[in-house]
């Protein structure tokens, strides 16, 4: 059985916050897990379109502040907070930090993520709570409080798999969770009728990412890279993409989906 981590650690106070400037004068991101992989590619783009960028973290605070610096250097604005998706207060004042320093909040990105392969007859039941912990509580708890802040024209992106469609043995506990993300999307996006709010779900197929690739043979990943026509691994900055369009104006009509980015995986 492997096991790979996302969000999960104790909340601390921001890390390398940028300049204030006056509310209301950007668009601002909130992004979880944006420290690296998926996340970090969604901030790294999202600052790039003229976001500020509210990272949230888990455990590695060194990546975080990397991802504020880089960010600061490239002319964008970006703070970094470390809370756990699933502890409701740690989120709150997450939102609350990018609401204090930059505003408001105009896009909510959960790319926080727990995946444990293993086979069902094998799974230890602790491994399958922390996974639901973090998948689908976090995305709960991170989905109240973009229910709660986002402000008209925003949008809500959160992540499931392609393999709750390719259903590939020992995914079975990570296939669930992200099941249940997908049953949640359409249902906001009507319970928030009336707000201009969008929320959708971006299911990826296998992406190069370190929680993608850890504990997988050469030849593993050579096979999944093969199941696309594309014959290829999806890298962060495909997703990046998908996020940056549900999140513009481009891309605002889209509302209670699932996007399969996968490059024609089956």
């Amino acid at each position: 059985m492997t096991t790979q981590t996302g969000p999960g650690a104790e909340q601390e106070p921001a890390v390398g916050e940028a300049s204030r400037q006056t509310a209301g004068t950007r668009r601002v991101a909130v992004v979880t897990g944006g420290s690296r992989g998926i996340g970090r590619a969604v901030a790294d783009r999202l600052a790039a379109d003229g976001y500020a960028v509210a990272i949230g973290y888990a455990g590695r605070a060194d990546l975080a502040e990397r991802a504020v610096e880089e960010i600061t250097e490239a002319g964008g604005q970006a703070l970094a907070f470390q809370a756990d998706v699933a502890d409701e207060t740690a989120m709150a004042q997450l939102f609350d930090q990018a609401e204090t320093r930059f505003g408001g909040v105009d896009a909510v990105v959960n790319a926080a993520g727990r995946m444990a392969l293993s086979t069902v007859a094998d799974l230890d039941l602790a491994v399958l709570d922390a996974v639901h912990r973090t998948n689908i509580r976090g995305t709960f708890v991170v989905a109240q409080q973009a229910a709660r802040r986002l402000r008209p024209g925003g949008s809500l992106i959160t992540f499931s798999t392609s393999v709750v469609g390719t259903q590939f043995p020992t995914y079975g506990a990570y296939a669930a969770s992200k099941g249940a993300v997908e049953a949640l999307t359409l249902i906001l996006a009507r319970e928030l009728r009336g707000r201009n709010i969008t929320v959708n779900t971006i299911a990826p197929g296998p992406t190069a990412t370190d929680m993608f690739l850890e504990g997988k043979s050469e030849e593993l990943v050579n096979q999944l890279a093969a199941q696309s026509p594309l014959e290829r691994l999806g890298t962060p900055e495909d997703i990046a993409e998908v996020v940056a369009f549900l999140a513009g104006p481009a891309g605002h009509w889209v509302n209670g989906q699932v996007v399969r980015a996968n490059g024609g995986m089956i």
